[in-house]
Parts: structure tokens; sequence; C-alpha cells
């Protein structure tokens, strides 16, 4: 059973590619050696192995889009130290805790009420969280999906470890993306492949432009 903490799933380089970001940012992520990091990853079994956990890709795909919104990386340390305070969580990034109006970022605490992440003082932001929704979430309040926003929403390419060993795969068929893409580089036209995997020709293009 796949362990959303422990299990190496991926390399930097796959994770990387599959979140749309440049390897050597994540790279520097993974290489945090403070007992805190934002990002974490497993020591893998051999050198080039995996050694990013699904926790790890949903945390970096987390800050990734915290940093695109134009947090620096002291503002959302100091909204995870705050959240791993309240919660005694080391994996505050991959939690529903933090959230963001676009402007400032709040950490939702124990009684649900949201503080500013710097200060600590209460806040009644109009809470934009769009990001999180491309996460999915089990009873516990771990993550346990992450639906892939660059893939369209007709074919929703997700990862889940449960699935496909941490590469995409098609939320409802669970068919790897990789299926598909190697069936097209087979020489087999867009139109076979959409007709194979029962979607649309033009969602099947926007997936192999996205995975190739």
């Amino acid at each position: 059973m796949t362990d959303i903490f422990t299990t190496p799933l991926l390399t930097a380089r796959e994770a990387a590619r599959y979140l749309k970001m440049p390897e050597s940012i994540l790279d520097s992520w993974l290489a945090d050696a403070s007992q805190m990091p934002l990002v974490h990853a497993v020591v893998p079994e051999r050198r080039g192995w995996p050694r990013v956990p699904f926790v790890g890709i949903i945390e970096a795909y987390v800050l990734r889009t915290l940093r695109e919104l134009g947090f620096s990386m002291s503002d959302i340390r100091r909204a995870a130290d705050l959240a791993r305070s309240e919660f005694n969580d080391q994996y505050a990034l991959a939690s529903e805790r933090i959230a963001t109006d676009g402007i400032g970022l709040f950490v939702r605490v124990a009684d649900e009420s949201l503080v500013h992440g710097r200060d600590r003082q209460i806040a009644f932001p109009e809470v934009i969280s769009e990001y999180l929704t491309y996460i999915s979430w089990d009873a516990s309040g771990h993550p346990a999906r992450l639906r892939l926003p660059q893939f369209p929403s007709e074919a929703e390419v997700v990862i889940d470890p449960r699935f496909g060993w941490g590469a995409p795969v098609l939320a409802k068929s669970k068919v790897p993306v990789e299926a598909m893409v190697s069936l097209w580089r087979t020489g087999e036209p867009i139109s076979a492949v959409a007709e194979e995997y029962e979607l649309p020709a033009d969602v099947v293009e926007n997936v192999l432009r996205q995975a190739a």
C-alpha cells in the first residue's frame, strides 16, 4: 500500500514536468535541509530513483501556485510555521489550512477563524482558494489526489497515489496518460486514440499536446 508521506513516487524531473515548473526550482525546494522543509522528500533507494512522495507533490504544487500569485518565500514560510504550531502538522502546505485572497496569506486556526500569516491578527478576507479545488481530500483531511489543471476538464487527468505509481492517469478509467502518448507515437491517428479511450478527438489532441 502506498503511504502518501513515505513512499517515493516520482523523481524531481518527473514531478517538475507534471507540475509544469522548472526542475531546478523543485530541486532547490527538495534540497532544503532544515527540520521543517516546505516540500518534503524521502531518501531514494538508489541515486536517481524516485524521492518525491505524494505529499511532496502536493506541497510543490501549492508552493508553486503561491509563488506564482506573488507571495515571497518568507511570507509562505511564516504562514506554514503558524499552521504547524497550531496543529502540530509538519505538512502544512498539504492541508486546507492556508488560504489567500490574492493579496495576503491566511491560516485557518483551530476555531476555524482566519488569521494573518504575518501578524496572527484575525482577518475576514474574501478567500480565493481556486487552486485548492484541484486537490481532493480524504476523511482525515489529507490530500488524496491532484487534478492537473493544464489538462482539459473533459479528460480530467489526475495524480492519484493509488494508481499509476504517481504518473498522471485519466480519472475515470485510470489509464496512464503515457499509454495514450505511446499509442499515438506508434503512428495511430488522433481519431483512433480518441476512439480507444472514448474521448472527443479535440480533447485527446489537447491531452497529447500537454503530455508529449
